[in-house]
């Protein structure tokens, strides 16, 4: 058997381009411009690629960025000002500041600091409220890229015995949530997990999001079952120069599963065209407007 692979970055291409069509038709239609914040703080190189790239997304959609960089010694009380502003601002309809902050700074002060109904990260109490309630509203980006690579594969995720490796605040919880508002069953696996091979054998849908390079092997999984692979790793290649990798054994998968994302092009997309789709869903939200897409 040779896993087909679900291409993340077509899916997102797809899904970027009904967000950008939205866009134009809201900017025509209401005058409306949604608008996105990224607050960086400090040097990250890992984290300037990546807010680039958001930006680079969000202007390729239509809409409106407003970037602020902080020096690494920003104090708390300086990235709160920042937060303030463009929670006050009517322009400015989703708000996202950078991870990892500083060991100065709280990191979930700053997160609750953001006006609910601009936190295109999902992060906020409220939101994940919202989430564990089974309420409509923004979602974290990244789990709900998940959902949309698998429904690729199961259209309904109704009754499917999913198994979630891994229990963060960023992907591992929120996932659980998303997977029981499809009336999927969920099995929640870390690190404590007895006999985790096993557990991860039961699962027609294997969601992988330890952080740890290669993790689960391919004896970890059902064959033809559907994984979902969101690890994103930088290990040493044969050769001394670094590579790629995700949370799972992507060979030794690829022989086992039915469907496999791969890494990178698989969840990362994603995770990018999610949040422009929160930010119009946000944008709209605030203007009392139904989501213009289809």
């Amino acid at each position: 058997m040779t896993a087909r692979l679900i291409d993340g970055r077509m899916i997102a291409a797809d899904l970027r381009g009904k967000v950008s069509d939205a866009v134009h038709r809201l900017r025509r239609d209401r005058g409306i411009v949604p608008g996105l914040a990224v607050i960086l703080v400090g040097e990250n190189p890992a984290s300037e690629v990546y807010v680039r790239s958001k930006s680079k997304a969000v202007a390729e959609a239509g809409m409106k960025a407003f970037d602020r960089k902080l020096p690494a010694s920003a104090s708390e009380a300086e990235l709160l000002a920042e937060i303030k502003k463009f929670n006050g601002d009517p322009a400015v309809h989703g708000i996202l500041v950078q991870l990892p902050l500083p060991s100065q700074i709280d990191t979930y002060k700053i997160i609750g600091a953001i006006d609910a109904t601009k936190d295109v990260d999902g992060f906020h109490p409220v939101s994940a409220g919202g989430l564990a309630r089974g309420l409509p509203g923004l979602v974290p980006c990244t789990p709900l890229g998940c959902i949309m690579l698998a429904k690729t594969v199961h259209p309904s995720l109704e009754g499917i015995d999913a198994v979630v490796v891994g229990r963060s605040n960023v992907v591992g919880r929120p996932m659980v949530q998303l997977l029981l508002m499809e009336n999927a069953t969920v099995t929640v696996a870390h690190s404590k997990t007895r006999d985790l091979p096993a557990v991860c054998r039961r699962a027609d849908l294997l969601i992988a999001a330890t952080g740890k390079p290669e993790m689960v092997k391919g004896d970890w999984i059902k064959p033809g079952a559907t994984v979902i692979d969101v690890g994103i790793n930088r290990v040493a290649g044969k050769d001394g120069k670094s590579r790629i990798v995700g949370d799972v054994a992507f060979e030794e998968a690829k022989a086992v599963a039915g469907a496999l994302t791969p890494v990178p092009g698989g969840v990362g997309p994603m995770t990018i065209a999610c949040l422009l789709l929160n930010t119009l869903q946000a944008a709209c939200a605030q203007n009392d407007l139904p989501v213009p897409i289809s």
